[in-house]
C-alpha cells in the first residue's frame, strides 16, 4: 500500500483474488477441471476459425461473423482463465493495481464487443431470411467489415468508461477481492467511499450495452418469425428456423447471466453467487459456442472432414 498525498489514508497497490477455495486439494481438482475447460474452449474456437479460413465455401458473411465470434470467445476466456489457473496452484493470489486495471478493461471491452456483435449476427440472420434474394447485395464485404469494426470500437470505448470510473475510486483496504478475476462489481465493493454515483453511471452504460442490443435482437427476430410463418412448407419453416437456433442459443447463454451480474441492484450482491454466474458466461459460453454452432451445421462438418481428408458430408 502507499499513502495518499495530503491524507491519512493508504491506497492499495495490489489486490488479492480469493478465487473459489483455500483448500489445496480442492484447488488441485479445480485446476484440472478448469484447465480442460480452457483448452477445450481455445481448441474448439480455434478449429472453427481454422476451418472457416481454409474452406473457401465458408467465405460468406455468416461464417465471417462466426469466425469473429470464435476469436472473441478465445480472447475473452484467455483474459481470465490462465491467471486463475496459476492462482489455483500458487501460494500467492495477488494482482497489481495496474494489472487489475488492465484485466478489467480488456475483459469488459471483449464482453461489450460480444454483446453488440450478437446484434450484427441477428441482422445477418434477418437479411438471410427476410431478404434471401438480396442477401449478397445488402451484406457486401465492406459493410461486414465496417459492422465488425464498429462493435470492437464500441466495446473498447464503453469499457474504458466503466474501468476508469471503477478504478478511480479510492481503495484504502481491505484489498481482498472475493472473485477469481478483477470484475467491476467485486472490486468496487472494496472502495472506501460511497459508490452510488458510480453505480448509476454503470447502470446507464449497462442500458446501452445490454438492454439496447437485446431490444434490437428481439426486434430482428420478430421480423424473422413473421417471415418464417409466411413459408408454406413445413420443411422450409424448419430449415429457416434451424439457421437461427444456434444464434438464439448462444445469445441466451451469454445474455442471461451477464444481465444478472450488471443489471441487478447492488443490494442483491452475493460474492459467491456472482463468481459462479460469471464463470458460466465467461468460461462455459466460450466452451459451448463451438459445440452449438458445429453439431447441427453441415457446412462446418463438411469443412472439417475435408481438412482431415475424409471427403464430404451429404
Amino acid at each position: 500500500m502507499w499513502m495518499i498525498p495530503g491524507q491519512n489514508q493508504t491506497r492499495v497497490s495490489e489486490f488479492i483474488l480469493l478465487g473459489f477455495s483455500s483448500d489445496p486439494t480442492t484447488n488441485s481438482i479445480l485446476f484440472i477441471v478448469f484447465l480442460l475447460i480452457y483448452l477445450s474452449s481455445v481448441l474448439g474456437n480455434g478449429l472453427i476459425i481454422l476451418l472457416i479460413c481454409l474452406d473457401t465455401h465458408l467465405h460468406t458473411p455468416m461464417y465471417f461473423f462466426l469466425c469473429i465470434l470464435s476469436l472473441l470467445d478465445m480472447s475473452y476466456v484467455t483474459t481470465t482463465m490462465p491467471q486463475m489457473l496459476v492462482h489455483l496452484l500458487a501460494k500467492s493470489q495477488t494482482i497489481s493495481f495496474a494489472g487489475c486495471w488492465i484485466q478489467m478493461y480488456v475483459f469488459g471491452a471483449l464482453g461489450i464487443t460480444e454483446c453488440t456483435f450478437f446484434v450484427v449476427m441477428a441482422y445477418d440472420r434477418y437479411v438471410a431470411i427476410c431478404h434471401p434474394l438480396r442477401y449478397t447485395v445488402i451484406l457486401k464485404w465492406d459493410l461486414c467489415i465496417w459492422l465488425a469494426a464498429a462493435t470492437w470500437i464500441c466495446g473498447f470505448l464503453f469499457s474504458l468508461l466503466h474501468t476508469f470510473f471503477t478504478m478511480s475510486l479510492p481503495y484504502c483496504g481491505p484489498n481482498k477481492v472475493n472473485h477469481y478475476f478483477c470484475e467491476g462489481p467485486s472490486v468496487r465493493s472494496l472502495a472506501c467511499m460511497d459508490t452510488h454515483l458510480i453505480e448509476m453511471v454503470d447502470l446507464v452504460l449497462s442500458v446501452f450495452v445490454v438492454v439496447t442490443p437485446i431490444s434490437l435482437i428481439v426486434a430482428s427476430y420478430v421480423y424473422i418469425a413473421k417471415a418464417i410463418l409466411k413459408i408454406k412448407s413445413t420443411q422450409g419453416r424448419c430449415k429457416a428456423f434451424s439457421t437461427c437456433a444456434s444464434h438464439l442459443t448462444v445469445v441466451t447463454l451469454f445474455y442471461g447471466p451477464s444481465t444478472y451480474i450488471y443489471m441487478r441492484p447492488n443490494s442483491s450482491y452475493s460474492a459467491e453467487r456472482d463468481k459462479q454466474i460469471s464463470l458460466f458466461y465467461n468460461a462455459f459460453t466460450a466452451l459451448l459456442n463451438p459445440v452449438v454452432y458445429s453439431l447441427r451445421n453441415k457446412d462446418i462438418k463438411r469443412a472439417f472432414l475435408k481438412v482431415v481428408g475424409h471427403g464430404r458430408v451429404d
